[in-house]
């Protein structure tokens, strides 16, 4: 029996929310620096980040909600013996010395492929990277946001606030800046604590792999963007999709010029009340129920242009409800097309499934789905068991797996093709026989 004299009582557990408060807030060691917005102190900070040692910790603030454009409104670095700077690309015509000056450095960056595209724009672009977030995914945290990883993995608790604001907005707020570079107060620490992590669970390589294929990355355009447009499963008829296209179209050309997020010229609600009404009069187009925004009145000729056009179209020159693509058919689809092609996909993925979990990393970052569908809705003919691991490693490979995922989600897309070819086929459903009828009484 314990003494309760001198034993203290247990206490109770504490609420995770409550236990997240309890972690030191993190705060800037240097103070806040203030923004690099001119030639000098451009050449003052280059001239910092020369001379500091180790990885550069890089973040970029967008703003997107706000801006047509993906372009970088600050950028900020921070790096051993250089501290923290503050730059500004809208002020400069050219950022060559700040690119000069990161050469040769490893960046360090949370969420790579967002930043990538937009520092490239100004000129500026990575020999090595490390990606946090990356390097979280693979070592199997459920949440790989910054912030959660910064309370994970450091014990500090990371200020959330100002992540959607107007970047582009000049003076930006002081707060807002505080915000901005705390983004890169610790990336250094959290790169160095992930990478100690990664060499523990054999992982190092993985994320070498994954680090270098980052370099080239470029965003794929989006084909047929119009069809993401919010609410369109309501839209029947060719005619219909056609009037979302052209209104989304009109929208997105005005978006671009304007330089403003499309859904502040009009909502995508309004595109498929418009499509759905089919309104060619601007009296009628106005008063459409659920057509609204700011732009809505501003630009009515030109949507009213964009509908008559779509109702004057020939219905075979309009789109189908299947958008166009040079790769496999939809899933849900593959059972009735190609039964055993379904059964090869049913397979894989339960064994790569199965497969993440023991290694603990999400499925999608074991082999992209694209590629695993590519693969086995047209898979290498032969049927030789070593031919065929060298053929899909080939296609694998061809389609952008790294080495690492092609030794590991190889084997099993192989079992899956041999396995779904010696199944026998899914008896079709026979009719429940019907009762007979009763005999009529005499």
């Amino acid at each position: 029996m314990p003494d309760t004299a001198t034993d203290s009582p247990e206490q109770p557990e504490q609420p995770e929310d409550a236990a997240e408060e309890q972690r030191p807030l993190l705060l800037l060691r240097d103070g806040l620096p203030a923004v690099t917005d001119t030639p000098a102190r451009l050449a003052e900070a280059c001239a910092a980040i020369a001379a500091g040692s180790g990885p550069v910790a890089i973040d970029a603030e967008r703003a997107s909600g706000y801006r047509y454009s993906s372009r970088a409104y600050l950028i900020q670095l921070r790096r051993e013996g250089a501290g923290t700077w503050l730059v500004d690309p809208i002020a400069f015509d050219s950022l060559a010395p700040l690119a000069e000056a990161l050469a040769g450095t490893e960046w360090i960056l949370h969420a790579a492929t967002q930043d990538l595209p937009c520092l490239a724009e100004v000129g500026l672009r990575p020999a090595a990277l490390f990606d946090t977030e990356l390097a979280g995914r693979l070592l199997g945290y459920p949440r790989v946001g910054l912030a959660t990883l910064v309370e994970t993995v450091l014990g500090q608790r990371l200020k959330k606030e100002h992540s959607a604001v107007d970047w582009s907005r000049r003076p930006l707020p002081e707060p807002w800046l505080e915000y901005a570079a705390l983004d890169v107060e610790v990336l250094v620490e959290l790169r160095d604590a992930l990478a100690e992590q990664l060499v523990t669970a054999g992982k190092d390589e993985w994320a070498r792999q994954e680090f270098a294929h980052l370099l080239s990355f470029e965003p794929t355009a989006r084909v047929d963007a119009w069809r993401r447009t919010s609410g369109m499963h309501r839209i029947r008829g060719r005619r219909g999709l056609g009037a979302v296209k052209a209104l989304w179209e009109t929208r997105d050309a005005l978006a671009e010029r304007r330089d403003v997020t499309p859904g502040r010229i009009i909502p995508d609600s309004a595109i498929v009340a418009a499509a759905q009404a089919m309104p060619t009069e601007r009296d009628a187009l106005l008063g459409t129920s659920g057509f609204h925004g700011r732009g809505a009145e501003r630009y009515a000729s030109r949507w009213i242009g964009a509908l008559r056009d779509v109702v004057a179209a020939d219905e075979a020159d309009l789109p189908t409800r299947a958008p166009r693509t040079d790769g496999p058919p939809l899933p849900r689809a593959w059972a009735d097309r190609d039964p055993v092609a379904a059964r090869r996909l049913a397979l894989a993925r339960e064994a790569l499934t199965a497969l993440a979990e023991q290694l603990e990393l999400p499925v999608e970052n074991l082999l992209t789905p694209d590629y695993l569908r590519r693969v086995l809705w047209t898979p290498p003919p032969t049927r030789d068991p070593d031919s065929l691991a060298a053929a899909v490693a080939v296609a694998l490979s061809g389609l952008g797996a790294r080495p690492w995922q092609v030794d590991l989600a190889g084997p099993p897309v192989v079992r899956a093709i041999l396995e779904a070819d010696r199944q026998p086929p899914e008896p079709e459903p026979q009719p429940e026989p019907q009762p007979e009828a009763e005999a009529e009484a005499d």
